[in-house]
C-alpha cells in the first residue's frame, strides 16, 4: 500500500480534507502534515514537513495544498529529491508523472474544483514514469541541485 503525504496551508484546507477522504477510501495511507484549520498560516511550514518525508522514503508520493499550489511547488522544489509539479489540469498530471516522474502534485484549491482535483489526484496516484530518453533527462535535471 502506498503512503501518501499531505500538507496545505489555509486556502487549500478545505480541499485537503476532501482529498484524504477520497484517497483513504481508495486504500491508501496518508501521513497528514496539516494545517489542521483554516486559519493563516505560513506554506512553508507545512510544505517542507511532508517533502522531507517524500526524498527520505518516508512516504512514496506527496500532495501539497494551497490558494495557487504555486508557493507550495517552490519550497516542495528545495527539497533534494522532490520533483513537485503544480497542475491544474490532467494532461499535466499525466505527462509529469510519465515523463517527469513528478513525487510531488502541488494543487491550488482557488484554481481548481473538487471534481478536478480528485480526477487529477487519481492520475497522479495512478499512473508511472515511463522510463527510457526521460530517465537521462530526470538525472540531468536532479544533477541540477548538486550545483
Amino acid at each position: 500500500m502506498k503512503k501518501i503525504a499531505i500538507a496545505c496551508d489555509h486556502g487549500g484546507f478545505e480541499l485537503k480534507k476532501d482529498i484524504i477522504k477520497h484517497i483513504e477510501a481508495k486504500g491508501y495511507e496518508v501521513c497528514d502534515f496539516g494545517c489542521d484549520s483554516a486559519a493563516s498560516v505560513d506554506y512553508p511550514d507545512y510544505a517542507l514537513p511532508a517533502s522531507l518525508a517524500v526524498a527520505k522514503g518516508e512516504c512514496d508520493l506527496g500532495i501539497l495544498i494551497c490558494g495557487t499550489g504555486i508557493g507550495m511547488s517552490l519550497c516542495a522544489n528545495k527539497v533534494k529529491g522532490i520533483r513537485a509539479a503544480c497542475c491544474s489540469d490532467t494532461f499535466s498530471v499525466r505527462m509529469t508523472r510519465l515523463h517527469n516522474d513528478a513525487n510531488v502534485l502541488c494543487l491550488g484549491a482557488r484554481v481548481v474544483g473538487i471534481g478536478l482535483a480528485i480526477d487529477m489526484v487519481d492520475l497522479f496516484l495512478d499512473t508511472g514514469f515511463e522510463g527510457d530518453r526521460h530517465s537521462t533527462r530526470i538525472a540531468k535535471v536532479m544533477a541540477i541541485e548538486n550545483l
